[in-house]
C-alpha cells in the first residue's frame, strides 16, 4: 500500500532517473522535485501506466500500442500473443483488421475459405476478456476496417448484437474518396485486399447510412478520417498510418507506442479582483516544458514488452502532452461551455499549448539530439530540430482526471451530479464541486436542491437557481452537437496527433442528427469522431439518476427495437 505522497514520490523518482544519460547526477535530485511537485500539486499527470509501474517490477510505462496484422495464420496469432504481453502491463492496442482477405475467400495453402477478419476480432475480443491487467483493469483495443473492405457491412453491424466484441472500440476507416461518393450519391468500389483486384461495389451513401444507424444503436463504429491522419503523418518515407491506439487519440506506425500526459487546465487559472479570473499563461508555459522533459524521460526510463517496439518508439520519440480540466478552466473564467468564447479560448489555449510543447522538444534536441527518424520526417525540411516526432494528443482522461478530481480531457462537464462505474462494478457518486462552491457563495444551496439536481441532467428543469448560473453550468445534454465538433476542431487544429472527444448525444437524438456530424466532422478536418447517445448500452460508465434507460427503441424504425424494450 502506498499514500498518494508516496505514489508520486515513487514515480518522479523512477521517471528522473533518465536525466542522468544527459547531465550531471546532482541534477536528477532537482529535476525529481520538480516532477513530484507537479503531480502532488495535481496540476501535470501522466498516463495510468506511468503511475502504476513506474518503478515497480516490469516498468512498462507507455498506454498507447499499434500492432500489425498480417493476412497469415502466423502473422494473426503472433499479434495476439503480443496483444496479451502488452495488456499484461497496462497498455491498449489499436489493430487494422483491412489487410485480412475477406469471409469466403481463398486460401490456397488449404484450398478451403477464410474466415474473414469478424470472426478473428472474436478471437482477439475474447483473449482480451481473459487478461486482467496487474489486478487493476481489463485492457481495451481499437479495431479498424477501411470502408471499401468486402466485409465493411458486416463490421458496420458487428456490435449490435448486445454483448459483442465488448472489449473493443470499432471504427470504420474513412476515405476522402468514399466521402465524395457519399455526397454524389454513387456507388463505391470494393478491395479485395488479398489481390487487390475489385471486389464489387457499394451504394456509398447506403453504407454510410448503416454506419450512422449503428452508432445510434450502440455507439460503434465511429470514423477514422485516413487522409486527414496521413496528411499529417510526421514520417511518411515510413509508411502510411492506418491504425489508431484504443480511443483514437494517437494515430501510430506498426509497433509504435506512445506516452501521454496531460497538464489541469483548472490549475492554470489566476484570481483576480472579486470574482474575476484570468489564464495564468507564464504558469502554463513553465508546467508545458517540463511536461514535455517528463515525456522525454519516460521514453528513457520505460521498459518495453517487446524489441520490435523499442526499436519503432525509439526511433521516432512520439509523446503526446495534452490537458484536462477544460471545462473546470471555462468555469473559473465565467465561460460557458455552450459560447463563441469557449471555442475562441480553446484555438487560443491549444495553439500556446503547441508552440510551448514545440520549443520544449526544439531545447531538448539541442541539449540530448534530434530523434533518429528526424531525416526521414517532414521536420527536418522546415529546418527546426525536434527531439520527438509528435508533441501533444487530447487524450480522454478518464482516470488521471478522477485522480486530479477534475472534468476529463476537453469534455464538458457530464452532469453536475452523477454516477460513474469503475472497475469491478464499483459505483461513485460525483457532484461537481464548482457548482456546489457557486451555490453556497450565492445563497441558494440546499440538501434538498442538492438532491433535485441529482434527478436531472441539466440545469434546465431546477427551479431555485439563477439564470446566470444555468448558463455557466451547462452540461454535455446541453451541449449542442455542433458546438461539442467546433470545440473538438479547435484543439486538432494545434494537435499533432489527434483528439478524443465523444459527442454525447441525448436519447432522443436521431439518426439523421449522427449522420449530420460525421458529415461535419469531415468538413472540419477532425481526424475522427465518435458519438454515444444516451442509453444505447444497457450498461455505461456515467449516468444520471433521471429517467429510466431504454436501449435499442428506434423512433425512426419501430420494428427495429430489441426484444422487451419498446412499447406496444
Amino acid at each position: 500500500m502506498e499514500t498518494p505522497e508516496q505514489l508520486f514520490e515513487r514515480v518522479a523518482h523512477h521517471v528522473a532517473q533518465a536525466e542522468a544519460n544527459y547531465g550531471p547526477a546532482s541534477a536528477v535530485a532537482e529535476v525529481e522535485q520538480k516532477f513530484s511537485q507537479m503531480m502532488r500539486r495535481l496540476e501535470f499527470l501522466p498516463n495510468s501506466p506511468t503511475l502504476m509501474n513506474a518503478g515497480m517490477q516490469g516498468g512498462q510505462l507507455a498506454a498507447c500500442f499499434v500492432l500489425p496484422l498480417d493476412d497469415s495464420i502466423e502473422g494473426i496469432f503472433r499479434s495476439l500473443g503480443e496483444m496479451a504481453r502488452i495488456h499484461q502491463t497496462g497498455g491498449g492496442t489499436g489493430f487494422d483488421f483491412s489487410r485480412l482477405r475477406p469471409q469466403g475467400d481463398l486460401v490456397r495453402s488449404t484450398m478451403g475459405r477464410a474466415s474473414g477478419p469478424i470472426s478473428f476480432l472474436g478471437v482477439f475480443d475474447k483473449t482480451t476478456e481473459v487478461i486482467v491487467q496487474g489486478g487493476k483493469r481489463r485492457g481495451a483495443n481499437m479495431g479498424i476496417l477501411r470502408c471499401d473492405h468486402p466485409d465493411i457491412v458486416d463490421f458496420v453491424d458487428a456490435k449490435t448484437t448486445p454483448g459483442a466484441l465488448a472489449n473493443f472500440n470499432l471504427s470504420v476507416g474513412i476515405t476522402n474518396r468514399f466521402m465524395r461518393a457519399v455526397k454524389q450519391d454513387r456507388p463505391f468500389a470494393l478491395v479485395n485486399p488479398r489481390t487487390g483486384r475489385r471486389a464489387g461495389k457499394i451504394e456509398a451513401r447506403a453504407l454510410f447510412d448503416r454506419i450512422a444507424k449503428a452508432a445510434w444503436r450502440t455507439g460503434d463504429p465511429g470514423l477514422v478520417f485516413l487522409d486527414h491522419i496521413n496528411k499529417h503523418n510526421p514520417t511518411p518515407a515510413l509508411g502510411l498510418i492506418e491504425a489508431t491506439n484504443p480511443c483514437g487519440e494517437v494515430p501510430l506506425l506498426p509497433y509504435e507506442s506512445c506516452v501521454l500526459a496531460s497538464i489541469n487546465l483548472a490549475r492554470m487559472v489566476r484570481a483576480g479582483r472579486g470574482r474575476r479570473c484570468s489564464v495564468d499563461w507564464m504558469k502554463l508555459r513553465d508546467r508545458i516544458h517540463w511536461g514535455i522533459r517528463f515525456l522525454d524521460d519516460v521514453l528513457d526510463a520505460n521498459q518495453f514488452p517487446l524489441e520490435a517496439i523499442e526499436r519503432a518508439t525509439l526511433a521516432n520519440r512520439k509523446i503526446g502532452l495534452g490537458v484536462m480540466g477544460f471545462a473546470e478552466m471555462l468555469l473559473g473564467l465565467g465561460i460557458s461551455y455552450n459560447s463563441p468564447q469557449a471555442v475562441v479560448l480553446a484555438r487560443k489555449l491549444m495553439r500556446f499549448v503547441r508552440t510551448e510543447s514545440l520549443a520544449a522538444s526544439e531545447r531538448l534536441a539541442t541539449a540530448r539530439g534530434t530523434f533518429p527518424n528526424f531525416e526521414r520526417s517532414i521536420h527536418a525540411s522546415r529546418g527546426r530540430p525536434l527531439r520527438h516526432a509528435t508533441v501533444n494528443t487530447i487524450a480522454p482522461t478518464g482516470t488521471i482526471s478522477i485522480v486530479a478530481g477534475t472534468s476529463s480531457g476537453i469534455e464538458p462537464v457530464f452532469a453536475i451530479s452523477f454516477t460513474r462505474d469503475v472497475l469491478s462494478g464499483t459505483r461513485l457518486f460525483e457532484v461537481n464541486s464548482c457548482f456546489e462552491k457557486v451555490a453556497r457563495e450565492m445563497g441558494f444551496y440546499s440538501d434538498d436542491l442538492l438532491a433535485e439536481v441529482a434527478q436531472h441532467r441539466s440545469l434546465r428543469d431546477v427551479e431555485g437557481i439563477p439564470r446566470d448560473v444555468k448558463e455557466l453550468f451547462t452540461t454535455a445534454f446541453d451541449v449542442s452537437p455542433d458546438q461539442h465538433l467546433r470545440i473538438q476542431a479547435a484543439f486538432q487544429k494545434y494537435t499533432d496527433n489527434a483528439v478524443s472527444k465523444t459527442i454525447n448525444l441525448p436519447g432522443e437524438a436521431t439518426v439523421d442528427q449522427i449522420r449530420d456530424i460525421y458529415l461535419l466532422a469531415h468538413r472540419l478536418k477532425c481526424k475522427g469522431i465518435t458519438v454515444y447517445r444516451y442509453g444505447s448500452k444497457p450498461q455505461q460508465v456515467l449516468s444520471t439518476a433521471d429517467a429510466t434507460v431504454r436501449p435499442g427503441y428506434d423512433r425512426d424504425d419501430p420494428e427495429r427495437c430489441e426484444p422487451g424494450t419498446c412499447d406496444a
